[in-house]
């Protein structure tokens, strides 16, 4: 429930199911309900979970529990997965929680190996064995994590002095009918390649580029990209933590509240704006980027057909080019307002960001708080571009990304150690 992320999930179905396994796979955002409603009818062996959310750690422990109080955790062992787990996070503290068994896969792959180890201890098959829990190397401490400075913390060390550009207008704008030329040279092929498609060094030359040249080519042919995006400039002052967005009036229209670091120069996104005891207004840049719907339905399409190198190789290229279009823009906003001056001459820097202001994505260190998105939908109305907020505030289409565009010539990606 919550994840509209399905690539894991997919991959899971295709590697069991071309081991002799049968899956039902239910896709994204189901609730334990529907889970455990279909484990039954299936006579399910295993139960499996997959996020790709912070927020879905949260979630797969809550099913774990109401396994619990149905009394059906001895009846289902569980399988989890996904990037926002740990395996001392399930193999520790959610195995103490369950009453039955739980374990961590790394991937797909390992994911193979627990059932085959489940089935044969469930066939009693002599020797089947479920590897030994990940112990911690130290003991677990309580950490509370200081959601605001302490009273009498002051603001970090920012500067208050660098020029407020100047947008080229107030409020939103829409952009639809983007070309795929426009941004597929901000295209990132070293995640694409090695992070989305697996390849080695070796491949990359031989299989991966094309690879790259002829889906392209299907892009542009084919018509399968819909590139839109809204974005807008607004007047705001900082307060504490707090980013508070104005109408034209100087009222507060809405605010943001963001962490800040607990040791260090105590980093704020907020410090990279004015501050309201200044008297000066400065500006932020908000972005939502999206390349549409119809690749989502093409990549579904080519899963259902058991196109699976095709599907997977799609659906990496559609992530990464959402990723490419973003930064397109970014580089746009940036000439707006005057400060892309001193941009790098090449892609590798630009993707190193050497250059002057940030692009912060929802849900990272400086902005964790996913709900966030509400108060940037509401400010952008990014449905006019076909983008839309789930209850548990996830973009639709999933190849969409939103930003905060922040000028500050000290504006870095940094860590605050809070997490949602």
């Amino acid at each position: 429930r919550g994840d509209v992320h399905d690539i894991g999930k997919n991959l899971v179905d295709i590697i069991l199911s071309n081991n002799g396994y049968n899956v039902v796979n239910l896709g994204i955002k189901q609730p334990v309900s529907a889970i455990l409603e279909a484990a039954d009818e299936h006579k399910a062996d295993v139960i499996g979970m997959s996020g790709l959310l912070v927020k879905s750690t949260v979630i797969m422990k809550e099913n774990l529990e109401e396994l619990n109080q149905r009394g059906l955790a001895a009846d289902y062992p569980v399988i989890l997965g996904g990037a926002a787990l740990t395996r001392a996070y399930v193999e520790q503290d959610l195995h103490e929680i369950y009453q039955g068994e739980v374990r961590y896969a790394r991937d797909a792959f390992e994911g193979l190996r627990l059932m085959d180890a489940l089935i044969g201890i469930k066939r009693g098959v002599p020797g089947a064995t479920l590897p030994e829990l990940k112990q911690r190397r130290v003991r677990a401490a309580t950490v509370e994590i200081e959601e605001r400075p302490q009273e009498g913390s002051v603001r970090s060390d920012v500067a208050v002095d660098n020029p407020v550009p100047t947008p080229p207008f107030r409020g939103t704008r829409v952009v639809k009918g983007i070309q795929l030329k426009e941004y597929a040279s901000w295209l990132d092929e070293t995640a694409l390649f090695r992070g989305q498609w697996g390849l080695t060094k070796e491949l990359i030359e031989t299989e991966g580029r094309p690879r790259l040249r002829a889906l392209l080519d299907r892009l542009r042919t084919d018509n399968v990209l819909e590139a839109g995006v809204v974005h807008g400039y607004f007047p705001c002052v900082s307060k504490g933590d707090d980013l508070i967005i104005l109408d034209e009036d100087g009222n507060e229209r809405t605010r943001f509240t963001f962490p800040r670091q607990r040791h260090g120069r105590r980093l704020c996104l907020a410090d990279f704006f004015r501050p309201e005891e200044s008297g000066e207004t400065d500006v932020v840049g908000l972005q939502v980027v999206t390349v549409g719907s119809r690749i989502g339905e093409e990549t579904a399409r080519l899963f259902e057909a058991n196109a699976y190198r095709e599907y997977l190789e799609l659906h990496g290229l559609s992530v990464q080019l959402a990723e490419a279009l973003a930064e397109y823009w970014h580089a746009r906003v940036r000439s707006e307002l005057g400060i892309h001056r001193g941009d790098p001459d090449g892609l590798d820097g630009m993707l190193r960001t050497e250059y002057q202001g940030c692009r912060y994505s929802l849900g990272y260190p400086a902005c964790p708080d996913l709900e966030d998105r509400a108060k940037i939908a509401d400010l952008l109305q990014p449905e006019r571009i076909g983008v839309r907020l789930s209850e548990e505030f996830q973009l639709h289409p999933e190849q969409s990304t939103d930003a905060i565009v922040v000028h500050h010539p000290e504006a870095g990606y940094f860590n605050t150690g809070v997490r949602r």
